[in-house]
């Protein structure tokens, strides 16, 4: 009931965001502009907006990235469609040679993007400082209320099986993969190496981990306290709600986005109040540096997605409460139906890299760095930790502290462990880092395809008997 309640509340909200929207413009231009006290009137009716607006999933919105001083165009393309998933690439062109030469010897990475709350564009200041130097892909996790019934459930071990399958998919394509995993995909990204190194299966060059709750006993926080303290009964009788009509997800149990959002603002309210009237005072004083500044951040920290309640649970039991990863008892149901027990210790090729914040207030201190004891078959000279001095949580993968203390030490790491790529001998000799997939009809292909088709028209016809 609670989440129709929600609903039926901004609904009725949405036309006086609209309103205040439309306020804001009328006092801040033309002859209402002039009138006394216009621009707090305008900053006033802004700052209600934004407060009262609904918040749609941002665009990663990266055009261009500068490779060894050249501008690189991107485009952006979805590699593979799960229920649950995207896995998406960000696709690199340029015309000049000899930045072709160095973009088809860099490292492929696969970013694995949290499924706690925020969508992947969270990590979009990662994604862009990654591609001066990678080739990037990223799990682009879907709202689990515009997921049809008709799609089933999503637990816990198709997390792990999604990552498995698009390490497998960056293998076939380039021969090996480097993974990144940032804050809650650390533990099912661990899981999925794991499992493949049980089995024999070819592994990612390197693992970075970062801020995530590999052993979230250690340096407990406000987060892993409220996982810990409640019951499992009480998160599922408390949080978990069935999305209402009018959604592709109808009927589906979640956890749902606001209350998500709800949680993350009473975290910090102080800091959020005190954020809201910095913005207000800015807009007075025509700071729209500052302004645009605080917009940018909230149109992403706003935007939250539903959690499917049976990954959402499992989750809860598994990495807070059960600690089954550290403790040695966690086994995952393959999509054959077969349980298989995690034992990160049978991972030996994988290079590992953990990092954590000094500050970190959602994963704390110890619990990211425990990846190496469990890894205990890597090889000392394969394995790294580094704690990033003055660094928050979000500090060690946006913003200054991560494009000039964490991505160095990250893009050094991953060069130091990187192979040779090996592809299909077809698709080596085309002159692109971004290959055109077979049956894409682009210029590119059409180009690629003319010389066949004169050969073809040169041969005698066949004669039809």
């Amino acid at each position: 009931m609670l989440y129709q309640l929600y609903e039926a509340q901004r609904s009725l909200m949405e036309p006086f965001a609209d309103f205040a929207q439309a306020a804001s413009k009328l006092y801040s231009q033309g002859a209402w502009g002039q009138l006394p006290m216009a621009q707090r009137m305008a900053a006033g009716y802004d700052l209600l907006y934004r407060l009262g607006k609904d918040y749609e999933k941002p665009e990663f919105n990266i055009k261009s990235v500068k490779v060894d001083g050249e501008e690189v165009v991107i485009q952006e393309a979805v590699e593979l469609d799960k229920p649950f998933c995207e896995l998406r690439r960000f696709k690199r062109f340029t015309d000049e040679p000899h930045i072709l030469k160095t973009l088809k010897s860099q490292p492929v990475v696969l970013i694995v993007a949290p499924l706690s709350g925020h969508y992947a564009t969270l990590l979009r200041d990662t994604v862009r400082t990654m591609l001066q130097a990678h080739k990037v892909y990223i799990t682009d996790w879907k709202n689990a209320r515009l997921v049809p019934l008709s799609e089933g459930e999503f637990h816990l071990d198709d997390y792990v099986n999604y990552v498995q399958e698009f390490i497998r998919r960056l293998q076939a394509e380039y021969g090996n993969c480097h993974v990144v995993s940032v804050c809650q995909p650390t533990v099912p990204v661990l899981a999925a190496v794991s499992l493949m190194a049980s089995r024999g299966e070819p592994l990612p060059l390197s693992m970075t981990m970062m801020g995530g709750p590999i052993d979230a006993r250690k340096s407990p926080t406000a987060v892993n306290n409220l996982a810990m303290n409640k019951s499992y009964e009480w998160f599922e009788n408390n949080v978990i709600y069935r999305v209402p009509q009018g959604f592709a997800g109808e009927g589906r149990r979640v956890y749902p986005g606001f209350l998500q959002h709800t949680g993350f603002v009473a975290m910090n309210p102080d800091r959020h109040a005190s954020s809201h009237y910095d913005y207000f005072k800015d807009l007075i004083k025509g700071d729209d540096a500052s302004a645009e500044a605080h917009r940018k951040f909230y149109d992403e920290y706003n935007a939250v997605l539903d959690m499917d309640a049976d990954y959402y649970l499992e989750t809860i039991r598994t990495v807070f409460q059960e600690f089954d990863l550290v403790n040695g008892t966690w086994d995952v149901r393959s999509p054959e139906g077969k349980l298989e027990r995690v034992r990160p210790q049978d991972i030996r090729s994988t290079a590992l890299l953990t990092v954590e914040g000094e500050l970190d207030d959602i994963s704390g201190s110890g619990q990211t760095e425990a990846a190496h004891s469990l890894c205990t078959g890597i090889a000392d000279s394969k394995r790294e930790h580094y704690e990033v001095k003055g660094a928050g949580h979000y500090g060690i993968f946006s913003g200054r502290r991560w494009r000039e203390l964490v991505y160095p030490k990250m893009a050094k790491f991953i060069a130091a462990h990187d192979q040779p790529q090996r592809r299909a001998g077809a698709r080596e000799n085309l002159p692109a880092e971004d290959r055109i997939k077979p049956g894409r009809t682009t210029a590119t292909s059409a180009a690629a395809s003319k010389p066949a088709a004169v050969a073809a028209a040169r041969k005698p016809a066949v004669r039809r008997k």
